[in-house]
């Protein structure tokens, strides 16, 4: 993988990672066009470099992570996805990711499923704030958040989708989706680094560096954007993008 390469895969993970279009199929994606191999460096770069948002979440809140009763729910939260990711990681690794029938799909029906749950659901929340959202809550978002280990389903959309289910405020489901992304991305990344430790040279290591600092400014664009976004509009949109995306390459790589 070449130094533009490199950097157009960071700008991507980091714009795309707490939007709810997958940030994995995005990078996916783009390794198609760009015409790269699916090899495990790939693979593990794509994970690494989301180090590059859970930075960019503890710069804008770092205060959230300084008290106690958040730091106790997102770790109730992060269970679920902590033990299923364990017990799935080789099936997933070895057989989802980079998998273009799961990908494709999952973007598509995610986009369906997005669009008619705005149409049908109702705005009555009951929870309005990061640090009274409840054990059970946290844990359900969890579970919630296990389903994005699909490729391609998307960990915020999973978690967000989630949240609203169980009558949580828009704007306090997104906060905590961003506050639940750093012990998840950054389990993830550890586990993956760890693993393959050994396996990459030096120059591979400074690519995953750089990564990781497109990534976080990035992210940070990406977090401010949905934050504005989210004020006056639903996740329709995003649901209609999915579907188009999914379409466009499907037309592009198999017609």
């Amino acid at each position: 993988m070449d130094f533009f390469s490199s950097l157009i895969l960071s700008a991507v993970e980091g714009f795309t990672e707490f939007l709810p279009i997958s940030s994995t199929a995005h990078l996916w994606l783009t390794t198609k066009l760009l015409g790269l191999p699916n090899s495990d460096f790939m693979k593990t770069f794509e994970i690494s470099i989301q180090s590059g948002a859970i930075l960019a979440v503890l710069t804008l809140y770092w205060r959230k992570f300084l008290d106690y009763r958040i730091l106790k729910k997102l770790f109730t939260a992060f269970l679920p996805t902590g033990i299923l990711g364990l017990i799935f990681y080789k099936i997933i690794k070895t057989y989802l990711i980079g998998n273009d029938l799961v990908n494709l799909s999952a973007i598509a029906f995610g986009g369906i499923f997005l669009i008619l749950f705005e149409k049908l659901h109702q705005d009555k929340s009951e929870t309005k704030d990061v640090g009274t959202i409840s054990y059970k809550n946290s844990f359900l978002i969890g579970l919630f958040q296990s389903v994005a280990m699909i490729p391609g389903v998307s960990r915020a959309a999973a978690t967000i989708i989630g949240g609203l289910f169980l009558k949580i405020k828009r704007e306090t489901i997104v906060e905590f989706s961003f506050l639940l992304a750093v012990p998840t991305m950054l389990a993830a990344t550890g586990f993956e680094l760890i693993k393959n430790l050994n396996s990459f040279s030096f120059s591979q290591f400074g690519t995953i560096g750089l990564g990781l600092i497109l990534s976080f400014v990035m992210a940070m664009s990406g977090i401010k954007f949905l934050l504005s976004y989210i004020k006056s509009h639903t996740f329709t949109g995003f649901g209609i993008y999915r579907i188009i995306l999914a379409v466009v390459f499907v037309l592009l790589f198999y017609f």
